[in-house]
Order: C-alpha cells, then structure tokens, then sequence
C-alpha cells in the first residue's frame, strides 16, 4: 500500500478504541461502583499519565529515528492495559484506565508527525489520512452502542481488546518516509517551549480541545440520566464525527481559504455555541442540531493546529512537537478540565456545560495574538 493508505489504516485503528471508550466508559465505570467524582479523578489521572509519557516516548522515537517500533511497543502496553477492564474491582478498574491512557498517548502524535511529512512530501491529503480515523471512530461508537445495549456493559472491555489488538498489527505497517534521526541540539523541546507562536499555540489549542472534556466524560452520562438509551446516544456521536469526516475529506478548499489561524478561532467559536445549546437541552432534535459543530470545535482546531506545527518545525522532531503539543496543550487542558467536570457535574449538571463554553470563549482573544505571534498581517491570517 503507499504511504497515505498505511497511515489511514493505522489511523482506523487507533482511533476505533476512543470510538467505544470516549462515550460509554464513564458509564461502565459507574456501574462498576465509581461515583462521578471518581470517575473524574480517573479519567484526568489518565491524562495526566499521558501528559508524562507521550513527549518522552515521541522524544525516544525522534532520536533513535524508530518511529514504527515505538509505536509498536506502546500499542502492545495498551493491549495489556485493556485487558485489566475485565477485572471488577474498582480500583483495578481505576488502574487499567491510566495504564490505557499512559500505553496509547504516543501513537497518535507519532502517527500525526508522519502524516504531515507524507502530506508535505506529496504521498497525500492530511485531512484525508486523518478522516480514515474519525470514520472508524464513528462505526465503532455505532457498533459499541447496539452491544452494549443489547448485551451489557461487559462488552465494552472485549471490545477494547479488540481495537488494541488491531493496532499492534497495523503499527507494523507505518511508513518512515525517510525521516531519520533528530540532529543532536537543534529544535528541541526547550526550544520549542521558548517559542512564543509555539506557547500561544498550545494555549489555543488547550482552552478550545479542552472544552470538549465534560462532553466526553460525561455528555454519555447525562443523556443517559434524561431517557436517552444507548443507540441514541451513540447515534448522537456517530451524527458528530459523521460531520467531521465530512469536512476532513471533501472541506480540502474552504481548509485552504481559510488557514490555521481562522480554523483556529472557527473553532473555538462553534465550540462556544455548542456548550451553551448542549447546557440548555437534552430533547434529541435538538442535540442532533448542535452535533454537527463537532466539525469546527474538533477538527478545524485539530487542522489549523497540524498546519501551525507542519510549517514551524522540521520533520525530524515533529514527532516531540506534535507530542508537546497533544501533551501540554489539548491533553493538559483536558486533563484539568475532566478533573473540574467531576466536580461541576455532581454540582450543576447540565448547567456545567455553561462553563464549558466561557473556557472556549477566552481562546479568542489569545487567538489574536498567535496570528501577530506566527508572522500575519492582522488577526484571522
């Protein structure tokens, strides 16, 4: 296969275990005895564990210039880590959800960093590889609601296993595309941090990612609690990344027009529509509505965020960048925010989803900065 469909392949499936987890573990982890606020802890636990490993191992892999082997090792951690789901002992439920997110968070900037090199050497579209994921995450989170509603929560870990396992195999396939090992010194992590378009980025990229938190953690929950059943609400998942593969595959002009920084504040004010409509209703008409924004909130922050990394950084440590990037700026903000979600949700429930939109709100003006800080006339260039 070349380059581009390898990397789509690897993309399907790394991205089909979030397609089961990112809206149906909140809610087995509540029937396996953990509170809301405990289930918050976890799953920012788990990102803080992410937080730690992603930008030492794609550090690793820059310098030893074996990209593919890493990932190969993390993805097999991960299998590992997915089977302690079966295990009903919170606790042990509770360890197996930040040994899964320490195992998985080097594959996709690992996988990203390659994917901007094979789309900058002509091998294809970014957008393109990127969607092979987010069509896979959408037939999963389908396929994880009719199992799990039809034969339980015990599904959901069997299925994990199957999706880790599919990525051991698929790491095989990854690409080199000629990218050796990152020169000693040059533009490494210190540097990059002393960045300031860099910084700016990750707080962008932090405020606006990090929004979606109570959304993934507990959007499941919440529709749940108001009557909606589980097709429904993996239906209501599935219509949102429907969007977003929309665009990735066939938005290529209007992505182009645009540019990173314009992505970048689409974003970040769809996301502030989105928070405010989902904090005001849970009638399904209406949340079916609201959706589709999932395409700027998500994927035009996510694009404008790659093209900003692809111009300022070489390829041989676009793996660190791409890491220090999905670590310190949506995983760190993601990780706080989850932790926060807990709480606002035991407190204010659908309420908590106003504070949402007020976090993706601040990224506006910090929006205008980074375009004066990344060389453009004037804010939206």
């Amino acid at each position: 296969m070349t380059p581009a469909r390898r990397l789509a392949l690897f993309y399907a499936t790394a991205f089909a275990g979030p397609g089961a987890s990112l809206p149906f573990l909140p809610p087995f982890l509540g029937s396996r005895g953990l509170g809301a606020e405990a289930i918050g802890r976890t799953l920012a636990l788990a990102m803080l564990a992410r937080l730690v490993v992603a930008p030492s191992a794609a550090a690793l892999a820059d310098r030893l210039g074996e990209r593919r082997r890493v990932v190969f090792v993390f993805a097999g951690l991960a299998v590992a880590a997915s089977g302690l789901l079966l295990v009903p002992v919170p606790w042990v439920l509770a360890l197996a959800v930040v040994l899964s997110g320490a195992a998985t968070a080097p594959l996709i900037p690992i996988a990203d960093s390659l994917a901007v090199r094979a789309a900058a050497s002509g091998h294809g579209d970014f957008g393109r590889m990127r969607a092979a994921g987010s069509v896979s995450f959408m037939a999963v989170t389908g396929l994880a609601g009719v199992l799990i509603g039809a034969g339980g929560d015990v599904a959901l870990p069997l299925l994990l296993l199957a999706c880790q396992a599919a990525v051991v195999l698929a790491s095989l396939g990854l690409p080199t595309l000629g990218i050796g090992r990152a020169a000693p010194g040059g533009l490494g992590a210190l540097a990059l941090l002393r960045n300031r378009g860099f910084v700016l980025l990750l707080i962008v990229s932090g405020l606006i990612q990090g929004s979606h938190a109570l959304y993934y953690a507990f959007s499941a929950l919440h529709w749940g609690r108001a009557g909606l059943g589980p097709p429904l609400i993996g239906a209501l998942w599935v219509e949102s990344v429907l969007v977003e593969v929309l665009l990735l595959t066939f938005g290529r002009g209007v992505v182009s027009r645009l540019g990173p920084v314009r992505l970048l504040a689409a974003g970040a004010s769809a996301a502030v529509v989105r928070w405010i409509g989902t904090a005001l209703t849970t009638a399904p008409l209406a949340l079916a509505v609201l959706q589709p924004l999932h395409a700027a909130s998500f994927a035009m922050t996510m694009l404008g965020a790659a093209q900003l990394i692809g111009r300022l950084v070489p390829p041989e440590r676009g793996a660190t960048a791409q890491s220090l990037h999905a670590s310190f700026g949506p995983g760190l903000a993601t990780a706080l925010l989850t932790q926060v979600s807990g709480v606002l949700y035991a407190r204010l429930e659908g309420g908590a989803f106003l504070v949402m939109a007020a976090v993706a709100a601040v990224a506006l003006p910090v929006i205008a900065a980074l375009a004066y800080a990344a060389g453009s006339e004037r804010p939206g260039r």
